[in-house]
């Protein structure tokens, strides 16, 4: 199969039959900067710096070299040029010639071509390729655009650094005479000269990581956007998307003070670009100023009409304001600037074409609502606005940026400071392989950029020569460096270590050849035993499941294998889950670290959505393989094949026998699962390499999820089996909730010891479990988040293992809770100290008098509520009825003496009661 990209076929085209190309001489070329999805180098001399260049613009080619002279001294680059520049399958001979570069046409008299020596440019003669040098085209440029873009092919040789010296004052990129033509395509002749030298020809598009490059200082167009801009005011309720500017002629305009940019521009072709991560930032008149300022810089003085998009009318009345010539209008070529939001990219490729041939775009839009409700997808290539943005250098990101009041950037080191893209990549890998030592501020931004770089390769666009610069730029990082091999006992905190554990699983995804780079990677990989063909029957009912937040979540499904770090399995699905939100999952530990001191790296599970009956799936890190059904789906009697596989430890309860299990915990796999009646626990294997009697730990904790249900009174078969899963180190805390529910590994053994009589160290696991039975509609956040999830702690203790309150946890006994209430009441009964232990006592007292069963009742009332009021004043009053019903007396007087805020109508409704006069607040009031 033919896996060559189109730059690719044509680097190998235009270098047939070339081995190495002499630039030594007289003539010094211009560096040139290439931009866009179609721009590459032809060639790259040791300094990273581009001296020919190929790219395409709507049907057309362009080859440019970097000074005239080359038109004539390397004749045999010159031809296989022109044989491409006419395109596939064309044999159209005639080749026009500028007159300035008349010894092209003797060199061609012995070839294919018919030569023509022209004035200026006349399509009308039928030529397939014009060359032309880079200061004798300005007659020209509209109709050598249009040829171009209509098909034609352009052979431009010339040189910008000595035109720059005699133009001090002038913007190289937008008015030297070659860059009113070869821009279009991507290709800019810069001030800069290029290093002239040797060359070989290599047999790949030329790569380096001194090519990535910020291709302008852009000094000159931030002292121009915020002349009169002392800071930018993006406060209130506008919640903005950050944008990765990763062009080498994009900027950053506005960011946070971390560098998290909200407003940035960049050059396109002929034409500019602004981009603000909120629309309703156009319409804020305290961005007036920089707006009268943008709208300015966008229409380079032609004082040409502004087209706005219909939806932008509160654009459209403060640019009015401007004095700028504002219409409501869609896009038009006779526009100067057009004004458009990011929400749609039906107009994507007319957009791209419009500012490349020279007009302004200011678009405004955000990401982060999209990422949110389209999960699974990826906002870097799935987002409409990145369709038309990420070719200009800027795309935006599913994160915001908070809102506040930001001071502008020092023009004179703006992208250093706000730790531009290209030159925290470049300084960095310069510390790398040349061991340049980088700043205090430069540390700082290697956090930042191993963000930036993760999210930048997720855009897997190979075809695009920038992507596979940064790309080879980045493995050759990683393979120089080598990845920290973190783990517990050797933690990295160091920024450095930071930014190559957040990019190499990406590096390793995207890379030609991750096999070649897994060594770098990962050092300690056995080899284990494994499975072939192995079957996983799939019978699942993930119908009206709810977690703690009320929100209908997937279901892993375990497989007891195992894939170890890279290795590769393919998977056969059956045709009724392809394509119906299924995914296969690897890896169990889900948490995203971002601690300063890691044990781990920040993410280390992958998650592949089942779109074809036979699919590829592995993991840098390697994993428990898992099957993720989608919510309100049915599925019985399927099968999923696995190519191959480690077997690991898996105890399912009712199903695996001692023998089986026998051998089971014999598995060299890390990871173990056991599995019970409505609990998954998933476990370091150490933890249960000497563990007999599984189904006795099975016995403790169907009884203790058992009791779970109970208190909830919920049904005893779950319709979501909980899941805990130990790790080395988690996003926050010894233990959180979820799905699953994270602890530290430390404390696994504790989970899996099977004696259950008179224990007093399983609390916090309760306390988490009961952490995914509240509900919204009688918790009061964030009085109660970390309190009546403790109901569960202590129902489960009592009831099931026989452990009284005061010995389940130190908290709890009696002088402690007397001394928390005290000093409560002494305090004013103030709500804002009611929380955790204190409020618990609450409840604890309304047990003590009334019993478990009236807790019962109360959660049962609530199963079947609709309309619950939202504000914790509301749900206050709700649950002083509901429990004053269940127990049938009026406890308005209780919760009063605790401070809750108890309104005239709900004292009025529970009246008819009996009123609670000897309840334990009463001795205080």
């Amino acid at each position: 199969m033919d896996t060559l990209s189109h730059q690719e076929k044509a680097y190998i085209s235009i270098t047939s039959g070339l081995r190495e190309l002499d630039l030594r001489g007289p003539a010094i070329p211009s560096n040139l900067v290439l931009i866009g999805d179609h721009a590459f180098p032809l060639a790259m001399n040791a300094q990273g710096q581009v001296l020919m260049a190929a790219s395409l613009f709507g049907r057309g080619r362009m080859v440019v070299l970097g000074h005239e002279s080359y038109l004539t001294t390397l004749p045999a680059l010159v031809e296989n040029a022109l044989t491409w520049l006419r395109g596939d399958g064309s044999e159209n001979p005639l080749v026009g010639i500028h007159q300035s570069c008349k010894p092209v046409a003797d060199n061609l008299c012995r070839s294919v071509f018919q030569a023509q020596v022209l004035g200026g440019f006349n399509q009308d003669l039928g030529v397939g390729v014009y060359v032309v040098d880079a200061y004798s085209m300005a007659p020209d440029v509209k109709s050598l655009v249009e040829f171009l873009k209509a098909g034609g092919g352009l052979l431009i040789g010339g040189q910008a650094w000595h035109w720059a010296g005699q133009h001090p004052k002038e913007n190289t990129l937008t008015a030297f005479p070659g860059n009113k033509v070869s821009s279009v395509a991507g290709i800019y002749f810069s001030e800069f000269p290029g290093e002239v030298d040797y060359l070989p020809v290599y047999p790949q598009i030329p790569t380096s990581w001194l090519a990535v490059v910020i291709g302008k200082d852009f000094k000159d167009d931030l002292e121009f956007l915020l002349q009169g801009v002392s800071e930018l005011d993006i406060s209130g309720g506008a919640i903005a998307s950050e944008v990765l500017v990763h062009g080498p002629l994009a900027f950053p305009i506005g960011t946070t003070s971390d560098g998290r940019a909200f407003l940035a521009g960049a050059y396109y072709g002929q034409g500019r670009v602004i981009v603000t991560t909120h629309e309703g930032f156009m319409g804020r008149q305290e961005l007036a100023p920089l707006w009268n300022n943008a709208l300015r810089w966008l229409d380079e003085g032609r004082n040409g009409v502004f087209g706005i998009q219909p939806e932008l009318g509160h654009a459209m009345a403060l640019f009015s304001q401007t004095g700028v010539n504002c219409q409501m209008s869609g896009l038009s070529k006779d526009l100067s600037v057009y004004v458009c939001t990011t929400y749609s990219n039906k107009e994507a490729e007319d957009i791209q074409h419009f500012v490349a041939e020279g007009g302004g775009l200011l678009i405004g839009g955000h990401a982060w609502y999209w990422a949110q409700t389209h999960p699974g997808k990826n906002p870097m290539t799935d987002y409409e606005g990145n369709h038309i943005l990420t070719k200009m250098g800027l795309t935006l990101l599913g994160s915001t940026v908070i809102s506040g009041c930001y001071k502008v950037p020092d023009p004179d080191k703006a992208c250093k400071d706000n730790f531009h893209f290209r030159h925290m990549l470049r300084r960095f890998a310069s510390h790398v392989t040349q061991g340049e030592e980088l700043t205090a501020h430069e540390l700082v931004g290697l956090k930042k950029l191993g963000g930036d770089c993760a999210s930048y390769l997720t855009m897997k666009a190979h075809h695009c020569p920038s992507y596979t610069q940064v790309l080879s730029t980045l493995t050759e990082i990683v393979m120089m460096s080598g990845m920290p091999q973190v783990c517990g006992s050797c933690p990295v905190s160091s920024p450095k270590d930071h930014l190559l554990l957040s990019i190499g699983a990406e590096i390793y995804k995207v890379c030609p050849n991750p096999d070649a780079l897994l060594p770098y990677l990962v050092k300690d990989n056995p080899a284990m035993r494994v499975f072939y063909d192995y079957r996983i029957p799939i019978d699942v009912n993930t119908a009206g499941q709810l977690t703690q937040i009320d929100h209908i979540r997937p279901e892993w499904i375990s497989t007891g294998l195992y894939l170890s770090p890279g290795m590769k399995t393919y998977m056969a699905f059956p045709a009724e889950i392809v394509n119906k939100e299924w995914h296969v999952q690897v890896g169990c530990q889900t948490d995203h670290l971002r601690h300063e001191t890691l044990k781990r790296a920040p993410r280390v599970h992958e998650r592949f959505p089942v779109t074809s009956e036979m699919m590829q799936v592995s993991n840098l890190w390697g994993g428990l393989l898992y099957m993720v059904a989608p919510p309100k789906t049915q599925v019985e009697g399927a099968v999923v094949m696995v190519q191959v596989a480690v077997p690991a430890p898996y105890y399912k309860f009712g199903v695996t026998t001692p023998a089986d299990w026998a051998l089971m915990r014999k598995s060299p796999a890390p990871w173990a699962e056991l599995e019970f009646e409505n609990i998954i626990f998933t476990v370091p294997t150490d933890a249960i390499r000497d563990l007999e009697r599984p189904d006795e730990v099975a016995a403790l904790w169907n009884k203790i999820m058992r009791g779970i249900a109970d208190l909830a009174v919920v049904s005893y078969k779950f319709p979501r089996k909980e899941r805990f899963v130990a790790d080395v180190q988690i996003s926050h805390g010894w233990m959180h909730a979820g799905y699953p529910i994270m602890m530290c590994s430390a404390v696994a053994p504790q989970m899996v010891n099977p004696e259950a009589s008179g224990r007093k160290d399983l609390w916090g696991f309760i306390h988490e479990l009961g952490h995914n039975q509240q509900r919204g509609c009688w918790e009061f956040q964030p009085n109660t988040t970390e309190c009546t999830c403790n109901l569960w702690s202590v129902y489960v203790n009592e009831e099931v293992l026989g452990t009284n309150r005061a010995e389940a946890h130190p908290d709890l006994k009696p002088e402690s809770r007397l001394s928390r209430l005290e000093e409560y009441v002494k305090g004013g009964r103030n709500l804002g100290s009611w929380s955790m232990w204190v409020a618990l006592e609450t409840y604890l007292q309304l047990q003590e008098a009334f019993g478990w069963a009236a807790f019962k009742k109360v959660f049962a009332a609530y199963h079947d509520m609709t309309n619950v009021p939202k504000d914790n004043k509301g749900k206050m009053n709700l649950y002083t009825k509901t429990f004053s019903m269940a127990v049938e007396q009026n406890l308005c007087a209780f919760f009063k003496a605790w401070g809750w805020p108890i309104e005239a109508a709900t004292e009025e409704e529970l009246s008819k009661l009996p009123p609670w006069t000897n309840h334990p607040m009463a001795r205080y009031q």
